[in-house]
């Protein structure tokens, strides 16, 4: 954000910056995987009761809402921040780095948080809205529905919101940068196990055996068909085999393989259909070779899908704030999956990104997610931040736009 000539970043939160910088190495020196964020969810509780929220926790587990009211306005808005870590070895080096062995915060949660609760403390010092704020910390985003357990524990039965919103980081786009985008942004996840049974037998004697792992590798052939021939050239859809398992011996042919399957997609129609063509798929293919196949399918994140005017009403406030510079132009669908999903499709809202930075911007910083050498930009936390107050400003003021 070097073209912007004065200092976007609010005063009061710029004052906070080292002690938002320290909280985020705090937490990323303390990775907790999902439905374990304890130690977390303490910190971000205490924080919170200590600036005057309401906190209520077991949401989710693990999950803790703070709730502050200002005035009479009717006005009620919810912000989301993930908590959870990753299964994965840290790789960074950094004097902060994970100091609990196979855990990591590798998609920047650490830094989401450390970015609502700066938010929140100056939100409850200056007290510049009129209405009800929700911030919602939730547990385990990645991959066991922490986003879906919230809801279903009655988050906005409990805490009812007109919008709820979500940002997060992105590496690839310039540091600071806001994405917006209306619509379908994420793709779906399901997992999908197969296994083709066969009968086993010695190698040196395929045919009598009903060969498993023959039938596993044609299967596999045959489903790349299914977004190539089953699914409207203008829709997305993805079909990866992840993982094979079968046999332990060169020479012996086993009784079963196991295929792990990871399937997207962005139409709820698309999804549907993506189901019913790899269940036949798999029946047809291995009864061809004299095996069978049982299909396990595992209905998980559905496609995250912005509510239009939620979401122009964020892009503008970015807009009205930082200028057509601070917007990424021309954002498109990511095929990556969100439990965001679950809470937009209970309450309208908008899932937005913010830049992470382009290449080597700070010793990791342009590393992709999910991978270990990944770390969150600090540079970021103050302006996500400042974003942050002044869409609640805005969304709770006396007459928002």
């Amino acid at each position: 954000m070097s073209d912007i000539r004065h200092d976007p970043v609010l005063p009061g939160i710029r004052a906070t910056e080292a002690e938002m910088v320290a909280l985020r190495h705090q937490i990323h020196a303390h990775p907790e995987l999902a439905f374990e964020e304890f130690a977390t969810s303490d910190l971000v509780a205490e924080r919170l009761q200590g600036w005057g929220y309401e906190v209520h926790r077991g949401l989710g587990g693990t999950g803790v809402v703070g709730t502050l009211r200002v005035g009479q306005g009717p006005r009620r808005l919810g912000l989301r921040a993930d908590m959870d870590a990753l299964p994965i070895q840290e790789a960074t080096g950094l004097p902060y780095a994970s100091r609990q062995p196979g855990k990591m915060h590798a998609c920047g949660h650490d830094g989401h948080t450390a970015i609502l609760l700066a938010a929140a403390q100056h939100l409850a010092q200056t007290r510049a809205f009129d209405g009800t704020l929700h911030l919602i910390f939730q547990p385990a985003e990645e991959g066991l529905g922490g986003g879906r357990k919230m809801v279903e524990d009655g988050l906005f039965e409990r805490f009812p919101c007109d919008a709820v919103f979500a940002l997060h980081n992105m590496p690839g786009f310039p540091a600071g940068q806001f994405g917006f985008l209306p619509g379908s942004f994420m793709a779906s996840s399901d997992t999908v196990i197969i296994t083709v049974r066969g009968k086993g037998g010695h190698g040196s004697a395929p045919h009598l055996s009903a060969d498993p792992v023959v039938a596993a590798a044609h299967l596999i052939l045959a489903l790349q068909t299914v977004v190539s021939r089953n699914v409207d050239p203008r829709d997305m859809a993805v079909v990866t085999v992840g993982a094979i398992h079968a046999g332990d011996a060169p020479n012996v042919i086993p009784d079963a393989v196991e295929l792990r399957l990871s399937v997207r997609a962005y139409r709820p129609d698309v999804r549907a259909l993506l189901r019913e063509r790899i269940t036949e798929l798999a029946k047809a293919q291995a009864a061809t070779l004299g095996a069978e196949a049982q299909v396990e399918y595992r209905w998980r994140y559905p496609a995250l899908v912005n509510d239009p005017a939620s979401t122009a009403f964020a892009r503008q406030v970015a807009l009205d704030w930082l200028g057509q510079e601070g917007v990424i132009p021309g954002l498109q669908p990511l095929t990556g999956s969100e439990d965001f999903s679950f809470m937009l499709e209970a309450c309208p809202g908008s899932y937005l990104i913010v830049g992470n930075g382009v290449g080597d911007t700070h010793g990791t910083g342009g590393c992709m997610v999910h991978n270990p050498g990944y770390d969150f930009n600090d540079r970021i936390l103050p302006l996500a931040a400042t974003y942050w107050v002044k869409l609640a400003e805005r969304f709770l003021s006396p007459a928002p736009l």
